[in-house]
C-alpha cells in the first residue's frame, strides 16, 4: 500500500492507493459488509485490513482527516510502468513480442464456462485513474472507499487482439499451463462496481480498451524508437 499525503487548500488529504481485484458485486463500505469479504491471498488481506481499520475508526467516531479516500484500482495499464518488471501490465509485457511477430502466451482455462484466454479483467487506463484522483482533490467534501475501474470487463484475448490491431500485426497466441499454486486462487472474472463513484459525482467517461491501448502504444512506440536512436548514437 502507498500512503500519499497531499496538502491542498489547507486540507490534509490521505489517499490510500491499493490494488485489490474483486468479483463484480455491490460495493458496500460498512464495517459489517467489509468483514464479509475474504481476499484470496496475503497481499489482498494486507490491503483489506487497512480498509477495515479505517472504516471502523470512522464509524466509531475516532479522529479522522477532513477528507480520507481509499481507492481500489483494478487492472491499471499505461505509460511509465516498465520499471515494475513482472508486475507491469500485460499491454506493456506483450508489446515487444507482438511488434516482433513473436508468439504471446496466455494461461489456459480450467473452467468450462471460460475458454482459453477468455478470463476477464476490468482494464483501466492510468490517465483515467489520474482523473479520478484529481476529482477527489477538487471535492474535499467527499470521503470513503471507492472502486476505480471502467465497469466493463474484457478478456485477455480481447486485449491481445487490440494490441495486435493497433500495431497492425497478426495475433500469434499459445495457451500455457497455469502453475499449480495459482489455480486455487485464480480469479476468472473481475469487474469494478463503480456505482458509488458515480453517485459521489464523478461523471467523466473512461477510455475504452481500444482507445486507451491506442494512446498508450503511441508512447511505447515513441520510447522504443528513441531508445534505438540513443543506442546508435552511443555506439
Amino acid at each position: 500500500m502507498e500512503l500519499v499525503r497531499v496538502k491542498f487548500r489547507q486540507t490534509d488529504l490521505r489517499f490510500f492507493s491499493r490494488h485489490i481485484w474483486r468479483r463484480r458485486r455491490r460495493f458496500e463500505q460498512s464495517p459489517a459488509a467489509l468483514a464479509r469479504l475474504h481476499p484470496l491471498n496475503a497481499y489482498g488481506w494486507s490491503k483489506h485490513l487497512v480498509d477495515r481499520r479505517i472504516v471502523d475508526d470512522v464509524a466509531r467516531g475516532q479522529a479522522a482527516p477532513q477528507q480520507w479516500v481509499g481507492l481500489k484500482f483494478f487492472n491499471v495499464y499505461g505509460p511509465n510502468e516498465t520499471h515494475k518488471g513482472i508486475m507491469q501490465s500485460l499491454v506493456s509485457k506483450i508489446f515487444p513480442a507482438v511488434k516482433a511477430g513473436e508468439t504471446v502466451s496466455l494461461f489456459k482455462s480450467y473452467r468450462p464456462d471460460y475458454p482459453d484466454g477468455g478470463q476477464q479483467r476490468d482494464f483501466i487506463y492510468v490517465k483515467d485513474c489520474v482523473a479520478v484522483v484529481s476529482w477527489f482533490l477538487k471535492h474535499p467534501e467527499t470521503s470513503g472507499l471507492f472502486n476505480v475501474g471502467t465497469g466493463t470487463p474484457r478478456s485477455f484475448l480481447d486485449l491481445v487482439s487490440v494490441v495486435c490491431t493497433v500495431i497492425g500485426a497478426t495475433p500469434h497466441i499459445r495457451f500455457i499451463e497455469m502453475p499449480d499454486e495459482l489455480r486455487t486462487q485464480y480469479q476468472y472474472f473481475t469487474c469494478a462496481d463503480i456505482a458509488k463513484l458515480r453517485r459521489a459525482g464523478f461523471d467523466q467517461s473512461f477510455h475504452s480498451l481500444e482507445g486507451g491501448v491506442r494512446d498508450y502504444l503511441r508512447q511505447l512506440s515513441y520510447d522504443n524508437d528513441r531508445d534505438v536512436q540513443a543506442s546508435r548514437i552511443g555506439g
